[in-house]
């Protein structure tokens, strides 16, 4: 029989520096053990804001579609993605496409949507040759660790999140909202919050005003929760944002950030941001078959730059439905 929810399994290793991991004995049916285990995953996720197991030998995309159905409460279908990913079935889907050599920053999957994913579910299908950890942090010791005036004037403004949608740098038009019909996309806007203009060549230009600080759905803890950092100009590669500014200028990137009430973001901003969410991260390198459930609100996550091949699968599940526009970042449900 497996263990009660309230009996967390006795091997769970608590290492500082890196995430819980619960070592899972191989039954060659990881579904079923998922499911049988499915209570005490979710509260120790809860708990601890992640946990890694380890030696499930998920192997291929079909059965990790199964494992992620058995934890989840409906798989979620991605809108809005700042990056491509590959779909390998409803709801699971390839790791955001990315440059290799390029960080990932600790973010919230999605905080900049009315219904963010609370808990994520990775899975390595195959671990690179080195790097590529995905590392988490506390969003509550990261809020408690930032200036509070800093803080304060998120929790009163929000945060902006602006996009331009082009072919050549993050996710196109089609990729983030499903179609490239802009009837469907004018409408998708109109019920998700967000102001948007269509360019004369085309382009999609949208803003959209977030909360930065969110009460966890279950504990009621606070928590930085948003893609500030992940998401500006000051977190790109400095060459990279050179050529962005040149070609497409500073009101035309294909995503920033902004306060609430539309003032820049500073690079020392971004930057303290960044160095906080250094300093509470933890990782744990993949090994191929590995399983990984993330508490979206409660942790920050990112990818490190790696070398040679990684496929590591995300689904994402158990919406929690934001305030439209409330910069206090109170959840509704």
């Amino acid at each position: 029989m497996p263990p009660s929810p309230a009996t967390p399994p006795v091997d769970v290793n608590l290492v500082p520096g890196t995430p819980p991991v619960l070592l899972a004995e191989p039954t060659g049916d990881a579904a079923s053990w998922a499911a049988g285990y499915r209570d005490t995953l979710r509260a120790l996720a809860t708990e601890h804001g992640s946990v890694l197991v380890r030696g499930l030998g998920l192997r291929d995309a079909d059965q990790t579609a199964a494992v992620f159905r058995h934890l989840g409460t409906g798989l979620l279908t991605e809108r809005e993605a700042f990056a491509p990913r590959r779909e390998y079935a409803d709801g699971v889907y390839s790791s955001a496409q990315w440059p290799s050599y390029q960080p990932m920053c600790m973010h919230h999957e999605l905080s900049y949507t009315l219904a963010a994913p609370g808990l994520l579910l990775f899975a390595c299908l195959g671990a690179p040759d080195s790097g590529g950890a995905t590392a988490v942090a506390d969003a509550s010791a990261v809020l408690d660790a930032l200036p509070a005036e800093l803080t304060a004037r998120f929790e009163a403004e929000g945060w902006l999140l602006t996009r331009t949608y082009n072919d050549e740098i993050g996710a196109t038009l089609t990729e983030a909202f499903g179609t490239d019909d802009r009837r469907a996309v004018e409408r998708y806007c109109r019920g998700h919050a967000i102001d948007y203009a269509w360019q004369p060549d085309g382009a999609l230009r949208t803003r959209q005003r977030r909360g930065a600080v969110l009460r966890h759905p279950v504990t009621g803890r606070r928590c930085w929760f948003n893609q500030i950092a992940f998401l500006s100009e000051w977190t790109m590669d400095p060459e990279v944002r050179e050529y962005l500014m040149d070609v497409y200028g500073a009101d035309a990137l294909p995503f920033n950030t902004r306060y609430g009430g539309g003032d820049p973001i500073g690079e020392d901003v971004v930057q303290l941001l960044n160095s906080v969410y250094e300093a509470h991260t933890t990782r744990e390198p993949w090994q191929a078959g590995d399983l990984m459930l993330v508490d979206n609100v409660r942790t920050a996550h990112s990818r490190e730059p790696y070398e040679g091949p990684r496929e590591v699968l995300v689904g994402m599940t158990d919406a929690v439905h934001l305030t439209a526009g409330a910069p206090t970042g109170e959840a509704m449900a």
